[in-house]
């Protein structure tokens, strides 16, 4: 049988994805390539403890609103957080720690709800 390998991508819908793009490189500095418009994640850039999760919640979880929320390791939550609302970003919750470590949450300026995650250090 063939098996799923790892995450392949996140792919959002949005009306000018050359902004939206720049405003995650200026907000957030994700690097973004131009010949494809995306950002590429190895596994070696990963930090220590981080990993990339597949989940699947009940239906009426009250987790996230939206059928699907995108997540992205960050080195520091907060700190994040208050690079995004300086861009602008709504409905800005966190940080947040727990056992996971530290999360944070945001809705970019395109309407995309967007988790952040630092991994505890612990580990």
């Amino acid at each position: 049988m063939a098996k799923i390998q790892a995450l392949g991508g996140v792919f959002f819908k949005t009306a000018d994805p050359d902004s939206l793009a720049a405003w995650y490189q200026q907000h957030l500095g994700l690097g973004v390539a131009e010949d494809y418009c995306g950002a590429n994640f190895s596994p070696s850039q990963y930090p220590q403890g981080g990993f990339t999760l597949w989940s699947l919640f009940p239906k009426d979880s009250t987790y996230f609103a939206e059928d699907f929320i995108v997540n992205f390791i960050v080195d520091d939550v907060a700190g994040a957080l208050v690079q995004v609302k300086l861009g602008d970003a709504t409905d800005i919750k966190g940080p947040v720690l727990d056992p996971c470590g530290s999360f944070g949450w945001f809705t970019d300026p395109a309407g995309h709800r967007v988790e952040l995650w630092q991994p505890p250090t612990d580990n």
